[in-house]
Formats: C-alpha cells, sequence, structure tokens
C-alpha cells in the first residue's frame, strides 16, 4: 500500500524523538510490533539517520519508516539514503521540493492557507498540521472548507481526547509524539508505552 492510503486506513502517525539512541531504535521496533504502521523518526533523535537504518534492516523494505524534523534538501537526502521512505517537514522548506524529486511522499508542515498552497505546489503528499495545538479543531474545519480535498494530518499536543476531535473533523490521521511516545525513546518504561499503544488504535 502507498504511505497515504495507509495513512488514511490507519490514521496514526507515531513520532520517536530523543535523547537515547539505542532506546530510539527499541521504541521504532515496539511500536511495530504493536501494530503501528507508520513511524517517524525525528531528526533531533540521538543518532537518528543510524535508527532509521537499522529499523529499516530490522522491518524490512515495506515498512513505511520515515524522517522527521526534515529542513534542508541535504537533511532529504541523507535520510532517503539511510532508508527513510517518507519525509516530514516542520514547515514549507527546500526539503519539500528535495523529497518530491527523490521519490518520496513528502508529509509538510503548514499552519495557514498560504503555507497549504505553496507545500501543495513544492510536491507535498499531505500536510501536517503544525503546531495543531495553537489553533485547534475549528482551525482545521476552517482550512477544509476551501480545502476540501487536501490531506490533513495534525500534529502538536495530539493526544487521545484530541485526535479523536481532529479526526471527526475531517483529518485523515494524526501525528502524535509524547502522548504516545512518552518516556520510551529516553530509556523508559516499554510496557506503559504499549499500553498507550492500544488506547489509541482502540480509538482510532
Amino acid at each position: 500500500m502507498t504511505f497515504l492510503s495507509d495513512l488514511t486506513e490507519h490514521r496514526l502517525l507515531a513520532i520517536v524523538r530523543g535523547p537515547d539512541r539505542a532506546a530510539a531504535l527499541t521504541t521504532v521496533l515496539t511500536l511495530a510490533e504493536e501494530g503501528v504502521r507508520l513511524t517517524e523518526v525525528s531528526l533531533v533523535t540521538a543518532g537518528a539517520l543510524e535508527v532509521i537504518r537499522d529499523a529499516r534492516a530490522a522491518l524490512g523494505p515495506g515498512a513505511h519508516l520515515g524522517a522527521g524534523t526534515v529542513v534542508t534538501a541535504d537533511d532529504a537526502r541523507r535520510a532517503a539514503e539511510a532508508g527513510a521512505s517518507f519525509l516530514v517537514t516542520p514547515a514549507v522548506s527546500e526539503a519539500v521540493g528535495a523529497g518530491a524529486e527523490l521519490g518520496l511522499p513528502v508529509l509538510a508542515g503548514a499552519l495557514t492557507p498560504t503555507e497549504v498552497v505553496a507545500a501543495r505546489a513544492a510536491g507535498a503528499a499531505a500536510i501536517k498540521l503544525f503546531p495543531a495545538s495553537l489553533c485547534g479543531v475549528r482551525h482545521l474545519r476552517a482550512l477544509r472548507d476551501p480545502f476540501p480535498d487536501v490531506p490533513f494530518v495534525p500534529v502538536g499536543g495530539v493526544g487521545p481526547a484530541e485526535a479523536v476531535g481532529y479526526l471527526a473533523a475531517g483529518a485523515v490521521a494524526v501525528g502524535v509524539g509524547s502522548p504516545l511516545v512518552g518516556d520510551a525513546a529516553a530509556g523508559g518504561d516499554l510496557d506503559a508505552l504499549k499500553a498507550r499503544v492500544h488506547e489509541f488504535r482502540e480509538l482510532l
């Protein structure tokens, strides 16, 4: 399945960022074992490219494993070389076009109508509504009026209750970091991570 169709079907993008390379890798693999189909490893994570490379080797070529916080064209190229199958940007930057040129789907960060148009023109497959917590569900509903066919994925401050609200308002999926991952990517409790995964999957 394609990135966008899996995003629409499974409705959850897990976001991993943390200070411990080994713990981040364990977190990615645990998420996959618990049934999370799409995971992004933020490039601010310690050893992020190595985490992506090792996770790709463990999960195989079919896993939707992406790189996040991709800002520059060089970021995009290095992420692709490490094995990322999609890119996530925090803003409309040169990374959007670079990812499209590399043949990778890009979830591009945007908040305003102007940014949505620019991201789509640059080749974004979907829009990461970021930071979603700044404006909330009402903002998503307002954007969907002029952009009914744009796939929106709210990211930033999305807990279980917020996730349900965004999906009801027309988001194709939600991106969830700390409310899902907790302290796992810093060497924390994996059993608690598994419980949160179960909670989110039940909701979504």
